[in-house]
């Protein structure tokens, strides 16, 4: 997700859509967690554009994300270590440590990380311009507290929020803490703002049957897919 022409939500397959010159104006990039469809294409984006930029890209995220991408991503044997090329003290990119409530402000934008449930330490994000919020709950299960989060944004606009699996497979949603309409609707009964809800994170190969099923589970929170390209604005 692009935030303005400056800032990335995550950093999958997506990226790759980007042209060269758009890429390198990108400043920041908030992880939502480590899996792959997340972050394969941040050590591209850096090889890529690292030596036009006049300073480091900064990659956000929790303590325990930074760390599994330190030791499994940037570590001389998947990738190099571009916090310390071309020298350490003028690298790439650098890292910056976030933590759940609390905002990083890039100029009077507010990114806040919301709780999320999944396998792997996770976050949502708040995008907040002021006059309206937008929510991108990342992967996430049954999860509570980010409800609690959400019913706390007083101006609320847009919940993108994932649906990974049709309810064939609820045994494997809850397996791997994702979501599935039966599961989503359970969430979203939860939901006390009105917002716009959009779907992510849906299977190839499932979309169509996933759909009906959300459409037949919570149709009263007329939800739309997210399609690509698709704008938003708050």
């Amino acid at each position: 997700m692009l935030v303005d022409h400056d800032i990335l939500i995550d950093a999958g397959t997506g990226v790759g859509d980007l042209a060269i010159a758009e890429l390198a104006q990108i400043d920041h990039v908030f992880i939502t967690h480590s899996h792959l469809d997340h972050t394969c294409c941040l050590p591209f984006l850096v090889d890529t554009v690292g030596e036009m930029r006049n300073r480091p890209l900064t990659v956000h995220a929790t303590g325990a994300t930074l760390e599994i991408i330190r030791a499994h991503l940037f570590n001389w044997a998947t990738w190099p270590d571009f916090s310390v090329i071309p020298t350490p003290e003028k690298p790439f990119m650098c890292y910056s440590e976030t933590r759940l409530g609390e905002a990083v402000v890039i100029d009077g934008r507010r990114i806040v990380p919301l709780p999320a449930n999944h396998t792997v330490p996770a976050v949502g994000y708040q995008l907040d311009a002021g006059s309206s919020s937008l929510v991108f709950t990342g992967d996430t299960g049954p999860c509570p507290a980010l409800w609690h989060e959400i019913n706390r944004i007083e101006n609320l606009k847009y919940l993108i929020i994932e649906c990974a699996f049709s309810d064939r497979e609820l045994q494997l949603a809850q397996l791997s803490k994702h979501l599935c309409p039966l599961l989503l609707k359970e969430e979203l009964v939860q939901l006390q703002r009105d917002a716009e809800v959009f779907i992510t994170h849906l299977k190839p190969g499932q979309i169509e049957l996933t759909m009906q099923e959300i459409e037949e589970s919570v149709g009263e929170f007329m939800p739309r897919i997210l399609q690509n390209n698709q704008l938003f604005e708050i």
